[in-house]
Formats: structure tokens, C-alpha cells, sequence
């Protein structure tokens, strides 16, 4: 089961770099406005404090959404399981609902590592498995390499920058995108279109934006600790984007800004 596209889990509260109090206080507003599906990963170093804020919520394990992903210095034979079994215990949880593959391995070679992910899968430790910062041919590699069904790949999507190719993998592999730096870390805001259109629909301007997102079949992570910016990323459902608005945004990916190039992360892939 695809559990990305339900109504609730399309958006997805991201908790980088968020630590401590700041985080606690942050993941109860975001909760007490809805947000059940939760992104983590160990790199963010902050497993502990989502796991002490899980716990105080006292959500329904069922009613949670909870992703974590590995660290490649993890990706070793003796280090990725008990990685998992490590966040698993910061977490204080008996599975994550995803577990994703955080970058692709630094050597280029994909398939130990999925491997290992489809192991930890087989143990229990995950409901379901994907990846992220995948290209497009890592992702068709990855369906002749393991049989679990990958339920995403989580990249960097924005109006700003032109993922075609990646969505068109998306369609060939059938695995589902999953965007971060939806709003290009506020570069989209620069562009007074996005005002201009969201007055047509009495939205903002980062809502016109996560829209988008959402209508190209992508869903989407936010992170604001404020109450209203967290509510606002929230209320995105309750309207549609003409295709007339979606082609004029999707004119403004021909500006091609990535963020998460080599210059900002030296292990990035080559993208496509």
C-alpha cells in the first residue's frame, strides 16, 4: 500500500534542524492541527527528542506516519541494521512506517545498501521502504534490484527547478516523489506570481506553491515553528489550481535553481 497518498500523509511535517525544546513545542502545534505523518532521519540528530514527544502525545500508533532514514556512513554490512534497531530505540518505537536510503551511496554502487534495506524490511523493522536523492536511473536500477516495492524517493522539488525526468521515472518505476525544499528555502517568493495567482484563490503564496506540488502528483514535507505558517502549509486541500495557473508555474521551472548541488552537499549525485 502506498501510504503517500492518502489525504493525510501527502503532507508530511519535517522536523530538520529542529532539536530539544524548540522541537517539542513545534511537533504539538503541528499535531493539534493535524499533521500525523512525521520525517526524521539519524542524521538530523534528533530521533531522542521526537521519540520523548511521541510519547507525551500519546497519539495512536495508528493514526502516526513516522519516516526515518539511514545515514550512508551506515550503509556498511555489520552498521545499517542495528542503525535502524539504534533509531527504532531513540524513536521508542517497534517500526518506522518508512525507512528510506538518505543519499545514495558516496561509491555510486546502489545495490549493497538497498539490500540492507530490504534486510531491515524483512525484519520488521520498517512497514514499507524507499529511497532519497535518487536519479532517475538510480531508480529504475533499483526495481531489478530488490522485489520490495520502493513507497518513494524524496528530492528536492520546487517551481523553481525542472524535474521532468524525474517525473517521468516516477511514472516508469511507479515509485512516488516526495518533495523537500517545496518553497526553495523562500527563492520562489521572490516571484510576484505567486502572489498574483494565490489572490484568485484567496490563498498565499506558499500555499499556491505546495498546490502545485501536490497537483504534479508529488507530496510534499513542510518545517515552520510558527503556528500559522504551520497551518497554512496544512490547508492546502481545500482548492485546485486551474491548468491554466499550473502552466504558468510550470513555465518558471525553465530557471532550473537547485540548492542541493555539489557545491551545498560534496556527495551529491550527478543529477539528471
Amino acid at each position: 500500500m502506498n501510504i503517500y497518498f492518502n489525504n493525510t500523509n501527502q503532507r508530511t511535517f519535517g522536523t530538520f534542524p529542529l532539536r530539544g525544546k524548540e522541537l517539542t513545542a513545534t511537533l504539538t502545534i503541528a499535531v493539534d492541527i493535524g499533521y500525523r505523518s512525521i520525517d526524521t532521519a539519524q542524521m538530523y540528530r534528533n530521533e531522542a527528542d521526537i521519540g520523548t514527544s511521541l510519547v507525551d502525545l500519546r497519539l495512536p500508533r495508528n493514526e502516526l506516519c513516522i519516516t526515518t532514514k539511514v545515514h550512508p556512513d551506515n550503509f556498511g554490512d555489520d552498521t545499517f541494521v542495528p542503525s535502524v534497531e539504534k533509531s527504532l530505540e531513540k524513536l521508542r518505537l517497534d517500526y518506522v512506517d518508512v525507512l528510506l536510503l538518505h543519499w545514495p551511496p558516496i561509491g555510486g554502487d546502489i545495490t549493497p545498501p538497498l539490500r540492507l534495506l530490504e534486510k531491515a524490511y524483512e525484519k520488521g523493522l520498517a512497514r514499507n521502504i524507499g529511497v532519497s536523492n535518487y536519479t532517475a536511473r538510480m531508480m529504475h536500477d533499483a526495481t531489478t534490484i530488490i522485489d520490495t516495492p520502493l513507497v518513494t524517493n524524496q528530492v528536492e522539488f520546487h517551481p523553481l527547478l525542472n524535474q521532468d525526468k524525474l517525473l517521468a521515472a516516477s511514472s516508469e518505476t511507479q515509485i512516488p516523489l516526495s518533495a523537500y525544499s517545496s518553497v526553495a528555502q523562500g527563492e520562489v517568493f521572490k516571484n510576484p506570481i505567486f502572489d498574483e495567482i494565490g489572490t484568485g484563490y484567496c490563498k498565499s503564496a506558499g500555499q499556491i506553491v505546495l498546490r502545485w506540488v501536490l497537483q504534479k502528483g508529488v507530496s510534499i514535507i513542510t518545517m515552520s515553528t510558527q503556528r500559522e505558517h504551520i497551518r497554512a502549509n496544512f490547508d492546502v486541500m481545500d482548492f485546485t489550481l486551474s491548468s491554466v495557473d499550473m502552466s504558468r508555474i510550470d513555465a518558471i521551472t525553465t530557471t532550473n535553481r537547485r540548492l542541493v548541488d555539489k557545491n551545498a552537499v560534496p556527495w551529491a549525485p550527478t543529477w539528471d
